[in-house]
This record gives C-alpha cells, structure tokens and sequence, in this order.
C-alpha cells in the first residue's frame, strides 16, 4: 500500500487552524499572521512530511514565485553574483534557479527554453551570447527579463540592463596611475570577454583624454591570447625610464595577480617601476604582496536595483519593501538608452600603485 501523500488539508488538520490559514503561510502571502500561528502551521507541515503541489499552485494563483538566472559562469564576480541576487530573492518570497551558459549560445538557449517551461514568473541574465533579435524570438511577450552588463541592447527585448559603469572606473584608474607619475600608460585587453572589455576600452581611453597635454606621453591597449606570451611585458617593460614608472590597468584582479607575479619573475618591481591597478577587487587582492589597486564592485547595489526592477513590473510591490533601495547609488548616463541603470565602481588603493 503506498503511503498517503499528505495535502494541505491535513496540515490544517494538524495544526488547527483554517485552510486558509495553511495556505497563506506556505504560499507566503502578505497577510498579517501571528508568529505562533505560522510556527504551528510550519511544524505540522514538516511532521506530516508535507511537500508543496507547486505545479498546482502555478495554475491556480497564475504565478510560480520562481525567478530564473543565467549567468557565462560560476566563477569569481558571477559566483559572488550568484549568491547575494539567491539572498535577495529568497527575502522577497521567491525560488531562484541558477544557470551557467558557460558563454555558449546554444547552451544558453538550452537553459532558458528549461526555465521558460517551468513557467517562471521572470528572468535575469548576465549579458546574453545570443543576439537581440533570436532573444526577442525566444523569450517573447510575457516574461519579463532583465539584464546585467548588457550595452545598448533595444528595449523591447528587456525591461532594462543594470550595468557596472566599467568606462568610468576604467577611466577613475587613468587618472589614480597619472597621478602618481605614469606617463606611460596600458591596458591590458581581454577580448574573449567582449561587451565588458569593450567598456574598458571605452573608459581607458577616455581617461586618456581627459588628462592634461602632456601628461600622457604614450598609451597602448595591449591585446592578448594567453598571459604566457611574451608580447605583453616586453611592450610594458620597453617603455620603462629611469624615474618614470609605467601604468597597467589589467582587465581583472586574476590578470593583475598574473602580471604582477611574472614581472617580479623578469625582476621587474612592482610598484616601482611599474604599477598595476586590477578590476573587482577579489579577496585575494588585499592579501597578495604587494596588495592590489583594484575597482571594486558594489554587487548587492547592482542585484537590488534588478530585483526591484522585476519585482516591480511584477506588481510585487510589498516584497520590495524588505529589501529597500536606501543609500544606493545608480544612474542613468546622457547619450545610453533610457532604460539602462549605471553602478558606480570605487577605486581601492593599496601597495602596487604606491
């Protein structure tokens, strides 16, 4: 004889309490409940072994209080990501489901058309290897979605992008190495990383622009394949004179951490002779010797302003409410679509740009 799947009948049965009741605890509704009376519902509910019909559910009240996230990886800025936008949500009422695209277009579309059939209420994803217009295709009317780091992408295929202003903390780490006496100036492209390497590029010579004549006496983007090569410390190293350090702005802190570690190989000093500013700020960054420079990223402010921007068109409005925008920052730049958010980035001092 198979064992009785318990329903929310019983659980009310179990606690003494209404139907209803049941219902609003375990659907979290916003409904004002006594703390007794929820801990009663939660411990009957777990005794019985009560499972939620989320599938039931879904059809009834027309929504799944399910979020779907897919990001190019797990790794470093997305994992961190990953997590604090799970906290967010979680706050708010709902399930996030997280996905690695692993920057493959198919696989991406894999992950989506999965998230798609289980009827999530809307999606974040973390730029798109896709193209607007198979996006446009593929996701349709009806599930909002929100992007981070996406550029210029049309409106109509998202409610919005929150992007990480890399063009200005590019350009606020120009100034941080003129400043301290780099007439030489790098940076270090990654293109494999597209859209965000674009942005760099953008504040790098931006900042460039922006120093006074004759402050900058040579600046180069330097791209490379695999840090390995050699190209790119002998450009660096051969623009070195005596009292002039050179500046780098590395595409990440792991690059930085890379470059910093073979230049002391070639027995080259850092900041001496040249100094390194990062982008991230990852942990290892402030216990490495020397410590790195880096931009940091505020990412709690950057998934806040996402989850209120869905939650939002979702008509969540009381969700929102326990997870407040207050103190943070972001804005909207002249000359970008109207519907695209800037998160400033801070610049952090620390031993290799000293």
């Amino acid at each position: 004889m198979k064992n009785k799947q318990m329903t929310i009948v019983d659980v009310a049965k179990a606690a003494g309490v209404s139907i209803a009741t049941v219902s609003n605890v375990l659907n979290r509704r916003n409904v004002p409940l006594a703390e007794e009376t929820i801990l009663k519902v939660e411990k009957a509910a777990k005794s019985l072994g009560y499972r939620r019909n989320t599938m039931a559910a879904s059809l009834s009240r027309k929504k799944t209080f399910e979020l779907g996230l897919v990001l190019p990886g797990f790794g470093g800025y997305y994992g961190d990501f990953a997590q604090v936008m799970q906290d967010i949500v979680h706050q708010c009422g709902y399930h996030l489901s997280v996905y690695s695209s692993s920057g493959q277009p198919e696989l991406e579309k894999r992950h989506l058309e999965t998230l798609l059939q289980r009827r999530v209420d809307g999606l974040f994803c973390h730029g798109l290897a896709m193209s607007a217009d198979l996006t446009r295709q593929f996701v349709g009317e009806g599930t909002p979605l929100v992007l981070f780091n996406a550029w210029n992408w049309p409106e109509d295929v998202a409610l919005g992008a929150v992007n990480l202003d890399f063009a200005d903390g590019s350009a606020q780490a120009v100034r941080h190495l003129a400043e301290r006496g780099c007439r030489s100036l790098f940076y270090i492209s990654k293109e494999s990383a597209k859209t965000t390497d674009i942005q760099r590029r953008i504040g790098f010579l931006r900042g460039i622009g922006a120093l006074e004549k004759g402050v900058c006496l040579h600046h180069e983007i330097v791209t490379y394949v695999n840090l390995k090569e050699e190209a790119p410390y002998a450009a660096i190293t051969g623009r070195l004179q005596e009292g002039e350090p050179v500046g780098v702005l590395a595409f990440d802190d792991l690059d930085a951490l890379v470059f910093i570690s073979r230049l002391q190989e070639l027995d080259y000093r850092v900041p001496g002779q040249i100094k390194i500013v990062g982008i991230n700020n990852m942990m290892f960054a402030q216990y490495n010797w020397p410590s790195i420079t880096s931009l940091a990223i505020d990412i709690r402010n950057q998934a806040l302003h996402a989850v209120h921007l869905l939650l939002g068109e979702l008509g969540e409005l009381a969700a929102l409410a326990s997870v407040p925008l207050d103190g943070l920052i972001a804005y909207r730049l002249e000359g970008c679509p109207a519907h695209e958010l800037h998160i400033p980035m801070r610049l952090i001092e620390r031993m290799s740009t000293q």
